[in-house]
């Protein structure tokens, strides 16, 4: 299993199976098509590869700012490699790249990728004018000599489900139903930083985790979740927000209290899932009702983290 960064790089010794996409999250519908294709390939001896883009076309043909992704290029690749593909090939998308005739397209993937069969959604479509439709590609593969399957994003139990519900559900704290879409728990991955040491002060330490700017964040609240630290999982209690009962805060962070956990972690990449949103962020009246709170917080984090598998 590989991740490859241009098509010119591949240097495959057999043909393979292809399908092309954004692939943003890697939900239960991607999963589903993706997890086929490589046992249909292996199956015949062939290899099974993956194309996808960054950054996301939408981000550079529509000038999309801020933060859009659901997850980051690395997060990406790992979890379609997890799913049993050969090789991903991370396409670098641009307004040049944009412009490319889907033929000559084709062309390429048959040259690089030694292409037999090319899977594709029934709304696909690519290259200049996003002239490569269903219909283009099924004339190409007549006259080119490969096949073309058309496959819809639908998890095992048959339900569509797209990148842009997803993201709406995390931005809204629909964690839960972010969860039963993805086929997993919604996740950061982020180095932790210094911050402002108040959560020390009042007796609960976070990690301040410096995240991907671009990366869709849940709504402020307090979450139950797990933290992954060198390999081992911990349960943490996170706050995404701008801790309002301190006077000036206006910065949005994602800041996970480790429960059971008592280590230096400074500089350290840690990842951090969001398994139930436990209540909004809130202002108190004082800081000691708000240590009151996070008390709370934390032990219903451990009563439902202990239900979870």
């Amino acid at each position: 299993m590989e991740r490859l960064y241009t098509l010119d790089a591949a240097a495959l010794d057999r043909p393979s199976f292809v399908t092309i996409g954004v692939f943003d999250g890697v939900h239960a519908g991607h999963q589903h098509l993706i997890r086929r294709l490589a046992a249909e390939a292996h199956a015949a001896d062939q290899l099974a590869v993956v194309v996808t883009f960054f950054p996301h076309p939408d981000v550079v043909l529509r000038g999309l700012q801020g933060r859009y992704y659901l997850t980051t290029p690395q997060q990406k690749a790992d979890l379609l490699l997890q799913l049993g593909v050969d090789y991903v090939i991370t396409y670098p998308f641009s307004r040049e790249a944009s412009q490319v005739r889907a033929a000559d397209f084709v062309d390429v993937l048959l040259k690089n990728l030694r292409l037999n069969a090319l899977w594709v959604g029934a709304d696909f479509a690519m290259g200049y004018k996003r002239e490569g439709n269903l219909a283009f590609l099924k004339t190409q593969g007549q006259q080119k000599g490969f096949a073309v399957r058309e496959i819809d994003l639908v998890a095992n139990d048959g339900e569509k489900i797209s990148s842009s519900a997803i993201r709406r559900a995390v931005m809204s704290g629909e964690v839960e139903k972010a969860r039963k879409w993805l086929g997993r728990a919604y996740s950061l991955v982020g180095e932790v930083i210094h911050g402002e040491g108040r959560g020390r002060q009042i007796g609960f330490p976070t990690a301040n985790m410096n995240v991907w700017d671009e990366q869709v964040i849940p709504a402020n609240g307090i979450y139950a979740g797990w933290a992954w630290v060198d390999g081992q999982r911990f349960m943490a209690a996170t706050n995404v927000g701008i801790r309002p009962t301190f006077e000036g805060a206006t910065d949005v962070t994602v800041e996970p209290y480790l429960l059971d956990f008592d280590r230096d972690i400074y500089g350290q990449q840690i990842e951090i899932s969001f398994e139930k949103l436990l209540r909004p962020e809130a202002k108190f009246n004082s800081i000691q009702a708000l240590i009151e709170q996070i008390a709370r917080d934390v032990d219903e984090t451990r009563v439902y983290l202990q239900t979870l598998p």
